[in-house]
């Protein structure tokens, strides 16, 4: 493909915003109390810090070209992973997130030593490492080391190492306060230069009816038919939800950010306005992509791999000037999601194996020392995965890493809903769901994502949920046959004033969205 190379505007543009966010990041680190944990930012994220840190490290460059690339194949209607997500962000917000802060944990696996045990809390804890390794930084470093080095004409490992250098810098340096500090400059910075790609765009195809008259008519629809081999509603009906529980409510890197709220209000209205943000995704993300097929369609632009779309309308659309403050702000998506994901890796193995096992009577400082070193060897481990990933050719970018997400999630996200809404759910069924549930779950990945192509297999979302189903059917009758009696129950969540703010602003949300799939159907 061919792409624009940095000028002297560029580089100016790229030293200025990393000159930017080096002194945020220096600021919030010399507020931070050193004496107190790092990493769950002295409990004082308010509610933009939280809105912003949620939605940072879920679009990451992963999303941004992988978006694109849905939008150029098959419109809007991808944009359920987006839309739909409101949800289970209130499920968070009002079942999952009282319950923690209620229980003052550091970690989710934290909270399930409270509700299960020790034993289950340990193995959580590992899962939630592995999970945050693959999940999180080598995919994430994958996505962004293909953009970097398409237009720096560097190595792969050479990319993710820099990309990776940068983000742990920020998140060693500060812990989750620089990060969440950082976020919010950062995610102003996204919204403003996708929505200017995304305008610049629709003016170059002749504006929006042009736009919609240049592709087909289900590129506008949120719901296509259960023959559509990528997206069919039906699957994506029951499935996300599987994915949408582990994802936005269980899932270590996503919920830290409330686990750090100054109080559950905060929390509550931190979790209402990633929801709001989630809306941007479509027009910032998934409509570039729309644009790119009808200029492509126009004869205005040539491009063969969709994969590319996001980065061709950059170069077609853009002048040369601009190119710098795109890949800026794609560095900081990556930023952001590397180190939202490194803070959350090096908490999960100090709070819940290093403190609880190794050495119970660490002080502060010699917890964060641990953190940083833990933080040293994800990123080392994270590259070398990042190196194997890269050797895989021919990956169609959104649906790999959704249906990769749907085969870690049904063990996790049975675990939680059981331990929180029945409480004869016992230690035993967590223990064997998250071992032997987790080898089922994702043993079925392994042969519908590489296994031989002569299998019929349901769309991988539909997948997902009947794992969950047997999951959960499998524990309910392991918990009814344990007649041993537990001392262990679900924490109680903290008591809720009910905010008149939270509620209107979450009646406010289900009113557009619901509006949205109206019109988008």
């Amino acid at each position: 493909m061919q792409t624009n190379y940095m000028s002297g505007i560029d580089w100016g543009i790229l030293i200025a915003y990393f000159v930017i966010l080096l002194a945020i990041g220096m600021w919030a680190s010399s507020r931070a109390n050193k004496k107190k944990s790092l990493f769950l930012a002295d409990h004082s994220l308010r509610w933009h810090h939280i809105g912003f840190s949620m939605w940072g490290t879920n679009v990451g460059p992963s999303m941004l070209i992988a978006s694109a690339s849905a939008g150029f194949t098959t419109g809007i209607v991808s944009g359920n992973y987006a839309w739909y997500a409101f949800v289970f962000i209130a499920l968070l917000a009002f079942v999952f997130a009282p319950r923690y802060l209620g229980a003052k944990v550091s970690t989710l696996p934290e909270f399930m030593g409270l509700r299960f045990g020790q034993e289950t809390r340990n193995i959580l804890a590992w899962y939630t490492i592995v999970t945050i390794l693959i999940s999180w930084l080598a995919l994430t470093l994958f996505a962004g080391g293909v953009l970097i080095r398409q237009v720096f004409d560097i190595p792969m490992w050479a990319s993710a190492c820099i990309l990776l250098a940068i983000a742990a810098f920020f998140t060693m340096l500060g812990g989750l306060k620089a990060v969440a500090y950082t976020n919010v400059y950062q995610m102003v910075l996204l919204i403003v230069v996708s929505a200017t790609l995304a305008i610049a765009g629709i003016n170059k195809v002749g504006g929006i009816h042009d736009l919609v008259a240049a592709v087909p008519a289900d590129y506008w629809k949120m719901f296509h038919s259960n023959s559509d081999p990528d997206f069919p509603w039906l699957p994506i009906l029951l499935g996300y939800p599987i994915m949408g529980v582990w994802f936005w409510c269980t899932d270590q890197s996503m919920v830290q950010p409330v686990l750090a709220a100054k109080n559950l209000r905060e929390g509550q209205l931190g979790a209402n306005f990633t929801g709001w943000l989630k809306i941007l995704d479509v027009p910032l993300y998934i409509v570039p992509g729309i644009i790119a097929f009808a200029l492509v369609k126009a004869g205005q632009m040539q491009l063969t791999n969709p994969n590319e779309a996001y980065l061709a309308l950059v170069t077609d659309v853009f002048p040369q000037g601009m190119v710098g403050l795109v890949f800026a702000v794609l560095t900081a998506a990556l930023v952001s999601t590397v180190g939202s994901a490194l803070n959350a890796l090096s908490t999960v193995f100090t709070m819940d194996i290093y403190v609880k096992k190794l050495h119970t009577t660490a002080s502060a400082r010699h917890i964060n020392h641990v953190g940083r070193v833990v933080m040293v060897v994800g990123a080392a481990l994270s590259v070398l995965i990042c190196i194997a990933i890269d050797s895989i050719k021919g990956l169609d970018l959104f649906n790999v890493f959704q249906s990769v997400l749907s085969f870690i999630a049904p063990p996790m996200t049975t675990v939680f809903l059981l331990g929180v809404f029945w409480k004869r759910t016992t230690p035993l069924a967590a223990k064997l769901v998250l071992t032997v549930g987790t080898v089922f779950s994702i043993g079925t990945g392994i042969l519908y994502l590489w296994g031989p192509t002569s299998i019929h297999w349901p769309h991988f979302m539909l997948l997902s949920f009947y794992l969950c189903v047997i999951l959960i059917a499998f524990a309910v009758i392991v918990s009814l046959l344990d007649h041993r009696k537990y001392d262990y129950s679900c924490p109680k969540p903290l008591p809720q004033t009910h905010s008149k703010l939270v509620i209107g602003s979450w009646i406010a949300l289900a009113i557009v969205m619901v509006a949205l799939y109206i019109i988008f159907n």
